[in-house]
């Protein structure tokens, strides 16, 4: 019996192969208990997770070619495989009996998929978790903004697959514009993954009149966590999405635009330049602010808030055999002290707490990360701030400390916390909370008529904490925020339906995080932690929120999975 794959020059072989030996790049089995057979990723010799090769093209030949792949009994239901089709590679899936065949890699950093988690007609990535429909290929939670493309196992010729990845098709605007005209449809302030999700549901769900997207940025839209993870990285090379691309689906990106000010009644933004757009739907993504902080000598320079890739660069560039100081044991603080061990002279790190990731991963891993960082000569003044930063010709030389140690330091990156970018809206009649923070519903919609938020502005209602208001600054989060406000403005509401999912890396080596594990009570840790290959479950009571990892791939996406179908993990099913 044969069985092709259109859109791919392949057939099938299912029943006339001899069976082969090896049965190799096999999923473990879905079927399993929800933690059975998580065993570390041997496969992952980096931790960066950024499978930068650049993902093969296929070539056209002739209307199609034939693979045999696999004997039909070789799969068992719940299982994957990788393929190879001569002219590339596609992961074949088998579940409920039935076959289905996709793309291979992750489109988000090209993580290979066949180490993912499939689980009721969707794989989960086994690097940042986000999740695909094995039918269509769609992508279903985030984070990364395309989908697969899919080979239906059926008898008729195709073309050969060009790319890893597949942008659904858009619509276009259909409104006459001139781009001087101060009114948009739906204005969005904010280019990072919440606006640029929102914009592109739009399109991909036929809303066809004017979207406006303003940014304060002077880029198109960028991979903001890689900016920490590699300081030399151009806007180029970190881009989500080039011009021609915003260009080719109508999306107006209007770079270096800052707003001022929002009024809902007269339904109009003003931008620090003077110009002023109405709307009819709003969309605020303003994202984060460093955090002000109170110290001596605030005129003194090369000391950075890791913004842009400008900052960056910067950074990179003034610490070269030089001594770098981090103010802030953030998840950015840390990945910057990691990213200069191997450039600066010295990296020393402040920190407030006691450890590092004390409120968010606990004592004991945050203990663990931190010997990781002293063994690649960081050193640590914990339990300390800053009190000045002394400077030279203007330039900075030392960094004073509250115990009254003084760094030689010739440059600094602050990294100690952010507040939401909302300062602009403090005279508007949009509702926020006393910290800075917009509240909306479940449908991203903010209190004012046409306007809405998402990303890390944003308080929402949480479903697995009985939809308590909640801010969670994830990359990943405000992708699926930037689409459920999008559905919300064409009137089509749909629920938040997703597991928070979040990722560090440093010195090669990943932490991967899901749930929401805020006001854990306890941490229950199997695995080892001198040795950071561990798994840790945060629990609340008695059951478990989130789950932390290192080199311990595919468990954070195997709970994500059970977290995400509803079901609870009990404290004592973890034990």
């Amino acid at each position: 019996k044969h069985c092709c794959f259109n859109m791919f020059e392949v057939k099938v072989e299912l029943s006339l192969l001899e069976k082969e030996k090896e049965v190799d790049g096999l999923s473990p089995n879905g079927k399993a208990s929800p933690f059975a057979d998580c065993r570390p990723n041997g496969a992952l010799g980096h931790g960066s997770d950024d499978d930068s090769t650049p993902l093969p093209l296929y070539h056209k030949s002739r209307d199609y070619v034939e693979a045999s792949v696999c004997h039909v009994k070789d799969l068992e239901n719940g299982q994957m495989r990788e393929v190879d089709l001569g002219s590339g590679r596609a992961l074949l899936i088998k579940e409920h009996g039935e076959f289905s065949a996709m793309g291979h890699k992750c489109p988000h950093y090209g993580a290979p998929l066949v180490k993912g988690v499939l689980s009721k007609g969707h794989v989960r990535c086994p690097w940042h978790g986000a999740c695909f429909n094995i039918a269509t290929g769609d992508i279903e939670d985030f984070p990364g903004l395309d989908s697969l493309p899919t080979f239906q196992i059926l008898l008729k010729p195709f073309q050969a697959l060009q790319s890893q990845k597949r942008s659904k098709p858009m619509a276009r605007c259909s409104a006459v514009i001139n781009s001087s005209t101060g009114f948009s449809h739906v204005v969005i302030i904010g280019s990072g993954p919440a606006g640029l999700v929102c914009a592109e549901t739009l399109r991909q769900e036929g809303f066809t009149d004017r979207i406006v997207m303003c940014t304060m940025d002077r880029h198109p839209p960028y991979d903001r966590p890689k900016l920490s993870k590699s300081l030399d990285s151009t806007a180029e090379q970190l881009r989500l999405r080039s011009m021609e691309f915003l260009q080719d689906h109508d999306i107006e990106l209007l770079t270096e635009k800052e707003a001022v000010a929002i009024d809902v009644k007269t339904r109009s933004v003003t931008f620090e330049d003077g110009l002023r757009m109405e709307y009819r739907k709003l969309f605020i993504a303003t994202g984060s602010k460093p955090r002000p902080m109170n110290y001596k000598g605030k005129e003194v320079k090369n000391v950075f808030h890791l913004r842009t890739p400008e900052d960056a660069n910067s950074i990179a560039r003034l610490a070269n055999n030089k001594n770098a100081v981090i103010v802030g044991t953030s998840f950015v603080g840390m990945e910057v002290a990691a990213a200069l061990t191997d450039k600066a002279h010295s990296v020393s790190v402040i920190g407030i707490e006691s450890v590092p990731f004390k409120k968010a991963l606990g004592e004991k891993v945050g203990k663990a990360i931190m010997k990781l960082f002293e063994a690649n000569r960081v050193k640590f003044y914990m339990l300390n701030e800053v009190s000045e930063m002394i400077g030279h010709h203007g330039q900075l030389k030392e960094v004073v400390l509250k115990s009254g140690k003084v760094l030689r330091a010739d440059v600094c990156v602050v990294g100690a916390g952010s507040v939401p970018a909302t300062d602009f809206l403090k005279l508007s009649s949009i509702h926020m909370d006393s910290k800075g923070f917009i509240t909306v519903n479940k449908m991203m919609q903010t209190n004012c008529d046409g306007v809405f938020a998402g990303g890390d502005v944003v308080m929402f209602p949480f479903p697995p904490r009985n939809n308590k208001k909640v801010n969670i600054p994830h990359w990943q989060m405000a992708h699926v925020h930037g689409r459920v406000a999008a559905l919300s403005m064409m009137g089509r509401a749909t629920e938040i339906k997703t597991v928070p999912y979040f990722w560090s890396a440093m010195f090669g080596k990943t932490i991967r995080y899901a749930g929401y594990g805020d006001g854990f009570d306890d941490v229950i840790i199997q695995g080892d932690l001198d040795e950071l290959r561990f798994v840790a479950f945060y629990t609340r009571s008695e059951e478990v929120v989130a789950v932390a990892s290192m080199n311990y791939d595919p468990i954070v996406s195997r709970v994500a999975e059970v977290l995400g179908s509803g079901k609870t993990i009990k404290k004592r099913d973890v034990e």
